[in-house]
């Protein structure tokens, strides 16, 4: 296999890589905003539920129900807290994936400068061959140039 084949196959392999990163930060961010929408729901209920008891309680109500109640809130509490929980890990996991990608992306920037380079190797090479080749047909026609070896 020669150099330009294998930087070719790293190139291949290394976009496979940051494409599969692309799309585990997608999913990782599709799952971040379920997360926040689900705590954003709990809040959204949480808000409506005090204020539904809220007018109810203004009516006046029994001591069991007023226990009822705070014993609801709390638990609904706990419930938004551990939902906050799961977004922060879910975010966590976003970043961390943005960077997993950002690494894949420089992999593959700097496959791609060896390619560049090693290409204007073998032009600078090929480039010497033909003024080479220029040089020695040159000398060939030159009238004389027999006379002194050259032919």
């Amino acid at each position: 296999m020669t150099r330009m084949q294998t930087l070719k196959t790293l190139l291949e392999r290394e976009e496979k890589l940051r494409d599969d990163a692309l799309a585990a930060l997608r999913q990782a961010e599709g799952q971040a905003q379920n997360a926040r929408n689900q705590a954003d729901a709990l809040v959204q209920y949480r808000t409506e539920y005090h204020q539904r008891w809220s007018t109810q309680f203004q009516q006046g109500g029994a001591i069991e129900i007023v226990r009822c109640y705070h014993g609801f809130v709390e638990r609904l509490d706990g419930a938004l807290g551990q939902a906050r929980n799961t977004v922060r890990q879910f975010e966590g996991h976003v970043t961390r994936a943005r960077e997993r990608v950002q690494e894949r992306e420089v992999r593959v920037a700097t496959v791609k400068r060896l390619i560049e380079r090693h290409l204007k190797q073998l032009a600078a090479v090929q480039a010497r061959r033909d003024q080479k080749n220029m040089d020695e047909l040159a000398q060939r026609r030159r009238p004389g140039a027999a006379a002194f070896g050259y032919a």
